[in-house]
Order: structure tokens, then C-alpha cells, then sequence
């Protein structure tokens, strides 16, 4: 018993250092710090368990209205004709091994509890990377977490969007000599590497205006390298999205560009506020801050008492 309160106790104060109130500063231990890290990442993998169970079950049932996850992923595949289906109107994939079904379903319900906790387990993994936070900081880990979510979950439905074009176009090829017969890990690996694909590059603009908060990159260099990293964009479009259809790559080019333009505006605006204010401030350039001769505001007028008094002291002092 008296080991069980010890136990008790240390966790008490172990919580207690963790918590803001008590540390406000934020400061650990380096036991303090594994021991976060073992808390943080055990929340993680219990939220991604939970969501995979979920994930798992949901594949083959539905939720009311909302259809199941084999509904849901062959969807584009069905949306082929039926005469460029080996199975017609069934509309069912190919299974080619013996235990090919549950690893399919495994996989898409792992990937499919990865994104519905997402903002459980990005939260976790935040919060130990940034114990240091106060307040006001913590507030933008928040707006962090539900824009990241938000953004990948776009990228996701837009790849669902744009895949069935993409197949027609795939499939298209080789006219009546072809029928398409995909079986069910490869057509379910491209299906969920699109996904992750599109959902991850839409975290371009958060990535862009995160680093233009801390300075690492301003907007006079965003500026400078617009058409370089456009380019890039496309290059990176072409190479990571699979297959060889021009319109996921050209989708994905597309909504890179746009969400990058959109990024490089919001730190346009971060950085001309920013440089208004060191001006206004007294310290700042505004030569070298790119603002517009009408957004320079007026430097204070300097102290008459002060300047007409002179200093006072000769040569000597």
C-alpha cells in the first residue's frame, strides 16, 4: 500500500509540473521530458488503435446515410463503364491471393482512422514538440491543428474527384483490345497514395505562412523566387502523383500554385504590417521594408526641448 501511495503521489507532482498553472515557464526535467514523450506518444497510438477499429468496421458496414469504406474507395473504379470492366455491371476487384481482402481492409482502415484522428494525435505530437508555450502561443497550436486537418481533408477530396478522370484516361488507352481487371491491393494502393498525396500538399500554404511568422522566410524572397518555385511545383506534381494521366498532375499543379499564391499574399500582408510597425516604431528602414510610399506613416517629431538645449557639455566632458 505505502508503495501504491508513493506511485500516487509522484504522479501527482509529475502532473503537476506538466501543468501550465504550476509551470508556467513551461521548464523540464530531462526525465520529465521522456516521461512527457512516452505520455504524449502512448495518447497517439491509442487514438490511431481506436480510429483503426473504427476505420476497420466502417469498411464493409454503413452508417445510415453515410456508405462504407469499400463503397467509398471503389467508388471511382465503378464509375468506369461496364463495358471496360472485366466483372460488367458487378463492379467487384480482384482478389489474387488468400488473405488479400483483410490486408486491403486493414490498410484502408489504418489509413482511414489515421485521418478521422488526426486532430487527436497532431495535437499530441505539437504539444510535446512545444511545451514551452504560453497562452497566447498555445492559441495558435490550436489554429495549427484544425488547419492542417482542414487543409488535408480538401487535398483528400479533391484527389477522390479527380480520380475517376484519371482512369477513364488510363484505361482509355489501347482502345477494344483492353479490358480492365485491377485487382484490389495495387487499385487500393493508388487510390490511397493519391489521397495522401494531394492531402499532404495542401499543407503547402500553412508550411509557407508558418515559416514567414518566424522569419525564416520573408516575403521579398517569396517574391523573388515566385516563378522558380511555381516551376518547381510542377515538377513536383508530375513526379509524385502515380500513373501517367496529365489530369491528376495538372490538378495537383494547379492547386499547389493557387494555394502557394495564397500563401505568399498572406505573408505580403504579415510583412508590410510588420514593417509599418517597426517604422512607426523608429527603428525600421523604410527603404528596405517594401512598403508603398502612401503606407510609410509619419515619424514622430523629434523633442524641441531636447534639441534646442544642446547638450551641455564642452569639449573636455
Amino acid at each position: 500500500m505505502a508503495r501504491k501511495s508513493h506511485r500516487r503521489d509522484e504522479a501527482r507532482s509529475e502532473k503537476k509540473i506538466r501543468s501550465r498553472r504550476h509551470n508556467p515557464d513551461g521548464t523540464m526535467s530531462l526525465r520529465d521530458h521522456l516521461y512527457e514523450l512516452k505520455h504524449r506518444l502512448g495518447l497517439a497510438l491509442l487514438g490511431l488503435v481506436v480510429g483503426c477499429i473504427a476505420g476497420f468496421l466502417w469498411f464493409q458496414w454503413r452508417i445510415g446515410p453515410i456508405p462504407s469504406l469499400g463503397e467509398v474507395m471503389t467508388g471511382p473504379y465503378c464509375s468506369l463503364p461496364a463495358s471496360a470492366r472485366l466483372t460488367g455491371e458487378e463492379c467487384k476487384l480482384l482478389q489474387t491471393q488468400p488473405f488479400e481482402a483483410f490486408l486491403v481492409q486493414f490498410k484502408v482502415g489504418l489509413a482511414a482512422g489515421a485521418v478521422l484522428t488526426c486532430p487527436f494525435w497532431l495535437y499530441q505530437i505539437w504539444a510535446f514538440i512545444t511545451p514551452g508555450l504560453y497562452d497566447k502561443e498555445r492559441k495558435f497550436t490550436r489554429i495549427f491543428v484544425v488547419l492542417a486537418s482542414f487543409l488535408f481533408a480538401c487535398g483528400a477530396v479533391l484527389a477522390y474527384y479527380v480520380v475517376p478522370k484519371g482512369l477513364a484516361v488510363l484505361v482509355s488507352f489501347g482502345g477494344d483490345q483492353f479490358t480492365t481487371a485491377l485487382v484490389a491491393s495495387q487499385y487500393i494502393s493508388f487510390i490511397l497514395v493519391m489521397l495522401l498525396i494531394f492531402g499532404v500538399s495542401f499543407e503547402l500554404p500553412l508550411l509557407i505562412t508558418m515559416l514567414n511568422r518566424i522569419g525564416m522566410l520573408p516575403y521579398r524572397n517569396l517574391k523573388k523566387w515566385r516563378r522558380g518555385i511555381i516551376f518547381t511545383l510542377f515538377v513536383f506534381a508530375a513526379i509524385a502523383t502515380p500513373g501517367t494521366d496529365p489530369i491528376g498532375m495538372l490538378a495537383l499543379a494547379g492547386a499547389m500554385t493557387v494555394l502557394f499564391e495564397v500563401a505568399v499574399q498572406i505573408a505580403r500582408v504579415h510583412d508590410r504590417k510588420k514593417a509599418r510597425q517597426a517604422v512607426a516604431d523608429g527603428w525600421g528602414d523604410p527603404e528596405d521594408s517594401d512598403l508603398e510610399p502612401e503606407d510609410v506613416p509619419d515619424k514622430p517629431a523629434a523633442d524641441k526641448t531636447v534639441s534646442d538645449r544642446g547638450t551641455g557639455f564642452d569639449d573636455v566632458t
